[in-house]
C-alpha cells in the first residue's frame, strides 16, 4: 500500500507557489491561452500575502508594469505565450539594458500567430533567446514536470536577483494545463541541484526610496550611475559587461540530468515535455536489452556547453525529440564532432511526441 502523501496540481498551480514561494509580490499579465491559468492562480495569491496582483490592459504594459515594479523593490513576476512574448520582447529589452530582475513563465503552444491555441509546442526556444535587440545573453530554463515546474520557477528567481536579469521559465500548454496526482515530497524536497548564490553579480543599483537616493533608470546607454553617454569606451565596457555577467557564468547556469550507460553508442537529448517521452523510450529499450544514454537538458539558454560534451564520450549518434522544426539540434550541431550522427525527432502538429516514436528513430526505421 502507498502511504506517501499526494495531491492534485497542475503546472499552473506549481509554477504559482514556486513563485510565492519565492517571494514574488508583485504580478500582472494579460489573459491568453495557455497561460491564463497562472495568471488566475497569482491574482487569487498574492493578495493573501500582501502582495499586488493585476491583470494589465495588454502584454506590452504588463510587462512595463513589472519593471516599474522590480525598480520600485518588488519581487517581480508575469507569464504569457508565444504571441503575447511578441508583445513583451520590447520592455524585456528595456529589463536587461536596466538590469532588472524578473521571472517570465512562457508556455509554449503551437504557432506561429494565432497558431493552434489549445495544443503544445516547443517552438520557442529561440524566440526566447533572441527576443529583443542587441543580441545579449539571456537564461532559459525548461521543466519535464511539475514538480519540476515548481523548483525551477524558484530556481529562476535565484538567478534573475543573481545577475540582475530576465529569466524565462519554459513550459507548454500540456504541462501547464494538465492535472497530475504529485507526490508530495517531489514538491516539498528541494532537487540536488548545484546552489546560486545570493550575491549579486557587480553593484545593482539600488531601489528608490522616499527617504534615500533618487537613481536613474534608462534604456539608453548609460554609466554606472544611471546617467545617458555618448562615451564610447563607457558603453562598450558597459555593453561587455551585460554579456560577460551571463557569459562568463556558465557553469553556475547550467543544469542538466545525466543517464549515461556504459558502452551506449547511441545517446537521446531532449528537454520540456519531449523528455518525459524521451525518459520511457530509454527504460523501454534498456528493457530490451539495448544500451542507451540520455541528458535531459533544464537550462536551454546558455546552452550548458561543457556539460554537454562531456556526455559524448564514446556517442556516435544523437537523437534530438522536440515539438519544433529542430531548434536546438541546429545547436547541437555546432558543439559535436562531425563524425556524430544527428537524428531529428519532430513534431509541429498538436501532438505530443510518443515513445514509440523515438524508439522507431533508436531501431533506424
Amino acid at each position: 500500500m502507498d502511504n506517501q502523501s499526494r495531491e492534485m496540481v497542475d503546472g499552473a498551480a506549481a509554477i504559482s507557489r514556486g513563485a510565492l514561494d519565492s517571494g514574488c509580490n508583485f504580478y500582472a499579465g494579460y489573459p491568453i491561452t495557455p497561460a491564463s491559468g497562472i495568471l488566475t492562480h497569482m491574482l487569487r495569491e498574492l493578495p493573501k500575502v500582501g502582495g499586488i496582483g493585476l491583470q494589465g490592459e495588454d502584454e506590452i504594459s504588463s510587462m512595463g508594469h513589472c519593471i516599474g515594479a522590480a525598480t520600485a523593490g518588488a519581487t517581480v513576476f508575469t507569464a504569457t505565450s508565444g504571441p503575447g512574448l511578441s508583445l513583451y520582447s520590447e520592455n524585456i529589452g528595456l529589463a536587461i539594458m536596466m538590469e532588472v530582475p524578473l521571472v517570465i513563465a512562457i508556455s509554449q503552444r503551437l504557432g506561429p500567430s494565432t497558431g493552434a491555441a489549445t495544443a503544445s509546442a516547443q517552438g520557442d526556444i529561440q524566440f526566447m533567446r533572441w527576443c529583443t535587440s542587441g543580441g545579449y545573453p539571456i537564461i532559459v530554463l525548461s521543466p519535464t514536470n511539475i514538480p519540476e515546474s515548481y523548483h525551477l520557477t524558484k530556481r529562476a528567481f535565484k538567478l534573475a536577483k543573481r545577475f540582475r536579469t530576465p529569466v524565462f521559465v519554459a513550459t507548454d500548454k500540456d504541462t501547464v494545463m494538465t492535472t497530475e496526482s504529485i507526490n508530495t515530497d517531489d514538491m516539498t524536497h528541494t532537487p540536488n541541484w548545484p546552489e546560486i548564490s545570493d550575491k549579486p553579480i557587480g553593484k545593482p543599483l539600488d531601489p528608490y526610496q522616499i527617504n534615500g537616493t533618487i537613481h536613474h533608470y534608462t534604456g539608453s546607454s548609460h554609466n554606472d550611475e544611471g546617467h545617458i553617454t555618448k562615451d564610447p569606451d563607457i558603453i562598450a565596457a558597459f555593453n561587455e559587461r551585460l554579456r560577460n555577467k551571463i557569459g562568463e557564468h556558465e557553469d553556475e547556469i547550467s543544469l542538466i540530468k545525466t543517464d549515461l550507460e556504459e558502452g551506449a553508442e547511441t545517446l537521446i537529448l531532449s528537454y520540456g515535455v519531449s523528455a518525459r517521452s524521451m525518459e520511457s523510450s530509454v527504460n523501454q529499450l534498456r528493457a530490451s536489452g539495448e544500451k542507451v544514454s540520455a541528458l535531459t537538458i533544464y537550462s536551454l539558454w546558455p546552452i550548458p556547453e561543457k556539460k554537454i560534451k562531456e556526455g559524448l564520450s564514446g556517442i556516435k549518434r544523437i537523437i534530438i525529440p522536440e515539438m519544433n522544426h529542430g531548434q536546438y539540434r541546429h545547436e547541437i550541431e555546432r558543439l559535436v564532432n562531425r563524425d556524430i550522427e544527428l537524428i531529428g525527432v519532430n513534431r509541429v502538429d498538436t501532438i505530443l511526441i510518443t515513445p514509440e516514436e523515438i524508439m522507431r528513430a533508436f531501431h533506424g526505421n
